[in-house]
């Protein structure tokens, strides 16, 4: 992708930003970080350099408990997706062993039609 350099304005101040990314995003972005920095100078009330690090803080907090959600949800899937794939293999193996179990079951009654088939052979 091309690089794009365009000019923001975050804290009443232009920024200009090189990015890749399409212009609707990166003003997104930009007004993102705008309102999460005037939230933080509205509440402090800080100087915009403080503010803007307490910001990145708040931000960063954020960003790893929101990493941490997204790893725990993982494993749970990831957890789930063992239990399906062990109860499907049982499963399998209970409808193996029934076809088996049929199998042998045809062949011990195929079994005792011949040998009464011969035994009514040998009685005439």
């Amino acid at each position: 992708m091309e690089k794009r350099k365009m000019t923001v304005t975050v804290a009443g101040k232009p920024y200009t930003l090189v990015s890749t990314d399409p212009p609707e995003y990166v003003r997104r972005v930009a007004d993102f970080v705008d309102r999460k920095l005037n939230e933080t100078m509205t509440v402090t009330h800080l100087p915009a350099g403080q503010a803007a690090v307490m910001t990145c803080f708040n931000l960063a907090e954020d960003l790893l408990k929101a990493q941490d959600e997204a790893a725990f949800a993982r494993k749970q899937m990831e957890k789930m997706v063992k239990e399906q794939e062990a109860e499907k293999a049982a499963a399998v193996r209970i409808a193996l062993e029934k076809a088996a179990a049929e199998r042998r079951a045809k062949e011990a009654s195929e079994a005792e039609t011949v040998e009464t088939a011969a035994e009514e052979t040998e009685e005439e």
